[in-house]
């Protein structure tokens, strides 16, 4: 069954840039937004990510932290963080077992061809654990905005 808004986010741990460690039970006490995209340094990821980065002292604001998600390597998070001055964690889910989790790992297709591939999404997971929010086959223009403002009315 796919995961739904008002059930219990699926824990989760993760490598991330810079060589740390992220899990859902290690950010307690605030909102995450946890927002799961395809593949860094990418015209719609990098939009994506940028829009959440200019975002990041609004978010903070209504104690909210951020984390990307994509099956990128740790490395290449790095590179991406860096060249686009990113402050929030970036997550290498490299075996793909959170995307399967959150039900992003899906089928695709792209000129005729299927494959599978990260469907663009993002969870608002409240400070009890639940998820508050769920924005699927995301389109980038606004998008951090209407998360923003999820995460200030708390859900």
């Amino acid at each position: 069954m796919p995961l739904a808004e008002g059930d219990m986010a699926p824990d989760f741990a993760m490598p991330t840039d810079g060589g740390g460690s992220v899990s859902l039970a290690g950010l307690t006490g605030g909102q995450v937004v946890l927002y799961f995209y395809p593949k860094d340094d990418t015209p719609g990821c990098t939009k994506e990510a940028c829009a959440f980065r200019d975002a990041v002292p609004d978010f903070s604001a209504v104690d909210a932290r951020i984390v990307g998600v994509s099956k990128d390597s740790v490395a290449k998070h790095d590179r991406f963080k860096a060249k686009y001055d990113l402050p929030f964690t970036l997550a290498s889910d490299t075996d793909g077992s959170v995307c399967e989790a959150y039900g992003v790992w899906v089928k695709k297709k792209l000129y005729g061809r299927e494959y599978m591939g990260i469907e663009r999404a993002t969870f608002l997971i409240g400070a009890d654990g639940r998820v508050k929010r769920i924005w699927r086959k995301v389109k980038v223009p606004g998008h951090a905005e209407a998360v923003l403002e999820a995460a200030r009315e708390g859900g």
